[in-house]
């Protein structure tokens, strides 16, 4: 890809004052640049306008964003975010991911079992509070671990005071600390969803790929005590198709980005941390297709687990190929250098030299014992929900025993609603995927750590990873939530004397993946966040807030305007109509996977087929944006963020406009299928107040 040469621009960007290069950039919404989107684009939003935007943008814990189009508590997203919800819903006769589905009344509308959905209200600087906890001369262990006692403390008393759910977010690495008090949501119902054959049409083979012809959508709702909930904040819909060139806006959680990273750091993504992904992404995506061969009803219950691998493998694959381009690291290492210059010569900018090269011992720390951190605490070698559940179970009944400053994230008082939600969730596991993900995970386990490791003998009680994986996902009683509540009512004397196969498994790797963890925060995590944050404060001092922070899977605003793209030197429209969906679908003598479902078959002829149906645009964005909003100046809801374009893959780690483009559902495509496909008339009925 040529054009990331114009990433020096970006990367140098935050050594030296400069402007950031085109469109750039994932906003706090307490921190938008105003000044600069007045100057490039006649436009500066108002105080009313930032604070309907971020009150009506949502999160979903299905890993995806979100936003109300109702005041009665709709929730427009992707259908590959509800992907997860609907198979939880569906049965071997009845697949809604295949099917679709659509409630013709409130009435109608399905429970999700453990889906929770949150949205932003209050944001609070606590940097320096965070920071005062700190005593002088303490050490980055000592730092880490104070820092820890406040961040948890300031939750709960937050909590405790407003009833909402509270975060402390560490924003540039260390250098800021903001609390996110969340208005939340655990009764969502199903509302609509599409076939996964135009959801998704065209599959793998375009996925991050334009033109597309997806409907990419689904829509929840809120409810509280049963009834829908009433919403104040929310985003209308348009009914105007876009016009190139015109402004537009994304509201959504951008998952994490490595733009601020040093060199070095960068350097171990490209050497270490890439390849070990993108290898075991490599494995799981062969293990879930042969699974997934041997019966359809196997295919139904793996598809989610194999579309997040794909998903993640091509993602994946895009970031390394950008790091392995020269001219990225070039820029990064000029960019650096100025930076580095002006902190040796200016004191009082708040960082030293020596930060780099604390980065770079915590990171060559880390690379000694990486695949173990991988392994034990990220849960690569029990790759089971089953698993995850006993070890939640765990360490809840260890962590309740402690203080709550004391826990782990995840375990404090104020993270019970969510912990709960998902543990005691009645949402059914298969057996024999779950067999099969922990055969693949415990192989790999044991092939990375040798046969004759201690641990690995543990694990496997001397049997095969098959026989194991077959002996532990057949015989534990964790499939079932009553007794995942039972277990969790006895505390740890449940723990102790439990026999559950899986329980015991847990019971017997924590203090292993305990101490990788505690070895991950001394020698690596908490160096690194004392050193960025000293960095970050150098950046300040040059620049203000002029710089945004790397994403953390909170809310963001990105901006940017509708804009056509190149391939191989060719000109790419903007957008794509619904009937390119035909004729693209009739060129492949309707095959898989450019099968349209029977109902669009049967709507051919009521369908205005020069309707838009996707779009792209410069704007901003990473995975976790998947359904985010895409607004124009009103604020009104033009589309709705699902993919980017393979040349967009790089802006994990620095954004470069050209070719690259954020994909998306035109909100017109959305309406005419909801009218003449879908006939989903109460649906429309209840959004028309609202539409401009």
């Amino acid at each position: 890809m040529p054009a990331r040469i114009a990433c020096a621009a970006a990367l140098c960007a935050l050594a030296i004052p400069a402007p950031l290069p085109a469109d750039e950039g994932m906003w706090l919404f307490n921190a938008l640049p105003a000044e600069r989107l007045k100057a490039r684009h006649g436009f500066a939003p108002s105080a009313e306008w930032t604070n309907r935007v971020m009150r009506s943008a949502c999160r979903l814990s299905s890993g995806g964003s979100g936003s109300f189009i109702s005041p009665d508590g709709l929730v427009l997203t992707n259908h590959h975010v509800g992907a997860s919800v609907l198979l939880k819903l569906s049965t071997p006769e009845r697949n809604l991911l295949k099917e679709g589905f659509v409630a013709r009344t409130r009435a109608e509308e399905l429970a999700c079992p453990d889906l929770e959905i949150i949205a932003l209200a209050q944001i609070e600087d606590v940097t320096a509070r965070v920071n005062a906890a700190v005593p002088a001369g303490a050490d980055a262990a000592a730092a880490f671990e104070a820092r820890r006692t406040a961040i948890a403390r300031i939750e709960q008393e937050s909590q405790d005071a407003t009833g909402m759910k509270s975060e402390v977010v560490m924003l540039y690495r260390g250098g800021l600390y903001h609390l996110y008090r969340y208005a939340r949501y655990d009764e969502v119902t199903l509302v609509m969803a599409p076939e996964e054959a135009i959801a998704f049409f065209g599959g793998d083979r375009d996925n991050f790929e334009f033109p597309r012809f997806d409907l990419d959508i689904c829509i929840f709702r809120v409810r509280k005590d049963g009834v829908p909930a009433r919403i104040e904040h929310y985003l209308p819909i348009r009914r105007a198709p876009l016009a190139e060139g015109e402004l537009v806006f994304v509201a959504g959680h951008p998952g994490s980005t490595q733009r601020l990273f040093t060199l070095d750091h960068m350097r171990f993504l490209r050497d270490v941390e890439m390849p070990f992904r993108l290898t075991e992404l490599n494995r799981r995506e062969v293990a879930m297709q042969q699974f997934s061969m041997r019966t359809a009803e196997n295919a139904r219950v793996a598809r989610d687990d194999l579309f997040g691998v794909q998903n993640s493998r091509k993602a994946i694959r895009g970031i390394l190929s950008g790091l392995l381009d020269p001219p990225v690291l070039a820029a990064k290492a000029a960019g650096e250098a100025a930076l580095r210059a002006r902190v040796a010569a200016d004191p009082a900018l708040g960082a030293s030299l020596d930060d780099w090269d604390a980065i770079a011992r915590g990171l060559e720390a880390l690379r000694g014992f990486y695949g173990e951190y991988q392994a034990l605490e990220t849960g690569l070698a029990f790759w089971s929900r089953l698993y995850g559940h006993a070890l939640t179970l765990v360490r809840l009944a260890a962590e309740k025993e402690k203080p709550n400053e004391e826990r782990l994230p995840g375990y404090r008082e104020s993270d019970m609603p969510t912990l709960e939600l998902k543990l005691y969730s009645p949402a059914p596991i298969s057996p024999a995927l779950e067999q099969a993900k922990l055969a693949h995970s415990l192989a790999v386990f044991a092939t990375a750590f040798g046969g004759e490791h201690p641990l690995v003998r543990t694990v496997l009680a001397g049997k095969s990873p098959e026989a194991r994986a077959a002996e532990l996902a057949r015989g534990t009683a964790l499939g079932g939530a009553g007794a995942r509540r039972e277990i969790a009512a006895g505390g740890g004397a449940a723990i102790k004397a439990s026999a559950d196969p899986m329980i015991v498994l847990a019971r017997t790797v924590d203090p292993y993946a305990r101490a990788v963890r505690k070895r991950y925060e001394d020698l690596y995590q908490s160096v690194e966040r004392e050193s960025y944050g000293r960095i970050a404060s150098a950046l300040f001092a040059i620049h203000g807030t002029s710089v945004y922070p790397d994403a953390t899977y909170t809310l963001r605003l990105a901006y940017g305007t509708v804009k056509g793209t190149t391939d191989l030197g060719m000109p790419v429209p903007f957008a794509t109509t619904i009937g390119g969906a035909f004729e693209r679908s009739d060129a492949a003598g309707g095959r898989d996977p450019y099968e349209l479902p029977p109902r669009w078959l049967a709507a051919r002829g009521r369908l205005a087929l020069q309707t838009p149906f996707n779009f792209i645009c410069t704007a901003d964005i990473i995975g976790g944006n998947s359904g985010s909003p895409v607004l124009d100046r009103d604020a009104n809801v033009v589309g709705v963020i699902f993919d980017g374009n393979l040349d967009s893959l790089i802006w994990d780690i620095v954004y470069v406009e050209d070719p690259g483009r954020a994909v998306a559902v035109a909100a017109p495509a959305i309406l005419e299928a909801l009218a003449k496909v879908y006939g989903a008339d109460a649906l429309l009925r209840e959004l028309a107040p609202g539409m401009r």
